[in-house]
């Protein structure tokens, strides 16, 4: 299907390797996705405490994946899941991630937040029984950084907490292409799907570093599809006005926008 040319382009900000099947969804549906990756995934410089983190998967009560990244970044040394071992997630991209890797609801118990709109550290506490936790260890794998909130929790419900790093993010570097390129995203309007609040700051960063430093009111004029309310308070505290809260999923963020009859 042709770009309907009436309505605007939706630019994808999650990490490429991430992007590729939205992309496709959205220019099916007769949207023009533009993919602008504000997070880059890479390896750790190291990954041997994974290995052996992940080789000791029977010593766990709980395995907890924080993204799809950390899901993708674990399995590469994973040959088979320990059948009697739950995992928690945080958001619909992270079931979808398992499911690419042979586990769902039906072959494993997995955790998540109730409220799709709060797919996040917070609504995964919502989810678990801490009390049957106390007292157990809990693998907690996420990226090299990231927030303390869970594993805090966790802790202090007397659990204990394994964390272990599979991956790092960087911002993205404004070459000439990249700068370029924002700069005719800033200059038009455009759907920005943002699956993060450190992507969001990334935007904002990249945005003042453009030749023009105006440009920020630009981009705060532009409409912003979000999944999670954290993102969304993120977000009109950058002074973003036009936000859309859809909750965790693909589905809920197509939903959100405007295609073609």
């Amino acid at each position: 299907m042709q770009p309907d040319p009436s309505l605007p382009p939706i630019v994808i900000t999650r990490p490429a390797a991430q992007a590729a099947a939205l992309a496709r969804q959205i220019a099916a549906r007769g949207r023009q996705p533009v993919i602008f990756p504000l997070l880059e995934i890479l390896p750790l410089d190291d990954d041997t405490a994974l290995q052996a983190a992940l080789a000791r998967l029977d010593d766990y009560a709980l395995a907890v994946f924080v993204s799809p990244n950390a899901v993708d970044a674990a399995f590469r040394h994973i040959s088979q899941w320990p059948s009697q071992l739950p995992i928690g997630i945080v958001g619909e991209g992270s079931r979808a991630a398992l499911a690419r890797h042979g586990l769902t609801a039906q072959n494993v118990t997995i955790f998540n937040p109730p409220d799709p709109t709060r797919s996040d550290s917070e609504g995964l506490l919502q989810a678990l029984d801490l009390a049957a936790l106390r007292g157990r260890r809990v693998l907690l794998v996420r990226g090299e950084s990231g927030r303390e909130l869970l594993a805090d929790a966790l802790r202090a419900a007397d659990i204990e907490v394994m964390p272990i790093a599979a991956y790092r993010r960087r911002a993205p570097r404004l070459d000439t292409a990249l700068k370029a390129q924002l700069q005719l995203l800033l200059d038009s309007r455009n759907d920005w799907i943002v699956t993060s609040s450190e992507a969001l700051r990334h935007l904002i960063d990249l945005v003042r570093q453009v030749e023009n430093g105006g440009d920020v009111a630009k981009i705060q004029q532009q409409k912003l599809v979000v999944p999670h309310a954290r993102i969304a308070e993120t977000a009109y505290a950058l002074g973003f006005t036009d936000v859309t809260l859809t909750g965790s999923g693909d589905e809920r963020l197509l939903d959100a926008l405007q295609f073609p009859l």
